[in-house]
């Protein structure tokens, strides 16, 4: 175990309770209405969606390298942005 895992836990479950929060609060939709609704709310999303294809760059070819499926890993990357990829963090295999 990474001494890093014990953090990464605590992050991940702190954000996934914050973004299930915001989501209780606003709707899956209401977030990404909430994403483009200024410049400023704008280039954050943009930049969100930016950094986890660039992240997904990563994890599929490490996917495909230990034999395993990438699909799940980008589905809940596309559906959960950073938490998919928190979670592939928490799941991989080394």
């Amino acid at each position: 175990m990474s001494p890093l895992q014990p953090l990464l836990w605590i992050v991940t479950a702190a954000f996934g309770a914050f973004s299930l929060w915001v989501m209780a609060q606003v709707g899956y939709l209401g977030i990404w209405r909430e994403g483009f609704a200024g410049l400023g709310s704008t280039q954050i999303t943009i930049d969100l969606v930016l950094a986890c294809g660039v992240a997904l760059g990563y994890v599929v070819p490490e996917c495909r390298a230990q034999g395993r499926a990438a699909w799940p890993w980008v589905l809940l990357t596309l559906a959960g942005g950073s938490l998919g990829l928190l979670a592939y963090l928490l799941w991989r295999r080394r």
